[in-house]
C-alpha cells in the first residue's frame, strides 16, 4: 500500500522548542491522529508539512512525491484546515465560493453548498462576525470542497458543540472509504481521535512517544491494580506509567510481558497517553 504522508527526521528548532527528529507514516485510507498537550508541537509539524515555516532537517513526501521540491504541484491535492482560519474578514461564503473556483481546478461548488447547508451557515454574513465553530466549519467545508486527497487537520473539532462534532467526525470517516484518501488530525480532544483514527501517535515536548495502529495499540497495553512493591517484581520495561498512593498502585503495562494469568483490565487512548506524559516528564 502506497503511504499518503511520510516524514523521516523532521527537525524545527526555535530558541525555547525544538521539534526533535519525528518520524510519522500515514498509509493511504487511513486517518492518522495526532495527540499531545498545548505547545507539544502539533500545529508545527502540520506547519512544516506545508512548507509553512521552513524546517531545520528531515523529509517530507507527499502523495508520493517531494514535500520540500513539489508542495505547489500539491496543492490541488491537499485540504487544510488549521487552527485559525485565515480568510478574509470581509467575505462571506459566498463570496468565498467565486474565490475558491478560480484558485482550485477542481472546485465543487454543489459540494460546497452541500456542506455550507448541512452546518447551517449563513450566506451573507462576514466572516469576522462569525463564531469560531461557525469559522471552523467553513474551512472544513471549503477542504472537502475542491476534491483533496489528503486531508490536514490542525485542531478542527475545536469550538464544535458535541452534536456537531459528532458530525464532522462522520464526515471525516466517509473521506476515508475512498482508499486513495488519507487524514492527518491532531487535537487535544482525545475521544474524537480514538472514535475516528486507524493510527495514533503522542507528541509531548517535541518527541514522539509512539505512533502505532489504534487497534494494535489497544491491544498492546492494559491496566493493573495491585500493591506498589508487587510493580517492583516486574521486569524491566513491563510498566510504562504508574500511579501510587497509600492505598495501593495502579500502572499501565505491557500485556504481554506480565505473567501468565496475571489480571488486566483494558484502556483507552486518553488513560494512555496521560500516564505516557507523566512518565516521560
Amino acid at each position: 500500500m502506497e503511504n499518503a504522508l511520510e516524514i523521516t527526521s523532521l527537525k524545527k528548532t526555535y530558541h525555547d522548542f525544538t521539534l526533535d527528529g519525528i518520524n510519522l507514516t500515514l498509509p493511504s485510507g487511513s486517518i492518522l491522529g495526532l495527540i499531545g498537550e498545548n505547545g507539544a508541537g502539533k500545529s508545527t509539524t502540520i506547519k512544516l508539512i506545508l512548507g509553512m515555516i521552513r524546517r531545520d532537517g528531515g523529509t517530507v513526501r507527499i502523495l508520493g512525491r517531494d514535500g520540500g521540491q513539489q508542495l505547489s504541484e500539491l496543492k490541488e491535492e491537499i485540504g487544510v484546515v488549521l487552527d485559525e482560519i485565515g480568510y478574509p474578514d470581509c467575505v462571506t461564503v459566498k463570496q468565498l465560493n467565486k474565490i475558491m473556483i478560480h484558485t482550485y481546478k477542481h472546485w465543487n461548488e454543489n459540494a460546497y453548498f452541500q456542506y455550507i447547508d448541512r452546518f447551517s451557515l449563513p450566506q451573507k454574513k462576514s466572516f469576522k462576525d462569525f463564531s469560531r465553530g461557525m469559522k471552523m466549519k467553513l474551512g472544513i467545508a471549503a477542504a472537502l470542497s475542491h476534491e483533496p486527497k489528503l486531508l490536514l487537520l490542525d485542531e478542527p473539532t475545536s469550538g464544535l458543540d458535541p452534536v456537531i462534532r459528532d458530525e464532522v467526525v462522520e464526515l471525516f470517516s466517509e473521506f476515508t472509504r475512498d482508499e486513495s484518501h488519507s487524514v492527518l488530525i491532531s487535537s487535544h480532544i482525545v475521544s474524537d481521535l480514538e472514535k475516528l483514527c486507524d493510527y495514533i501517535a503522542f507528541l509531548h515536548k517535541g518527541k514522539l512517544l509512539l505512533c502505532e495502529e489504534k487497534d494494535a495499540l489497544l491491544e498492546k497495553y492494559g491496566m493493573i491494580h495491585c500493591a506498589p512493591e508487587t510493580l517492583q517484581s516486574f521486569a524491566s520495561g513491563v510498566v510504562i506509567g504508574k500511579k501510587t498512593s497509600p492505598y495501593g498502585a495502579e500502572a499501565i503495562v505491557k500485556r504481554a510481558m506480565l505473567p501468565a494469568g496475571y489480571p488486566v483490565s483494558p484502556i483507552g487512548i486518553e488513560e494512555l497517553f496521560l500516564y505516557m506524559v507523566k512518565e516521560a516528564g
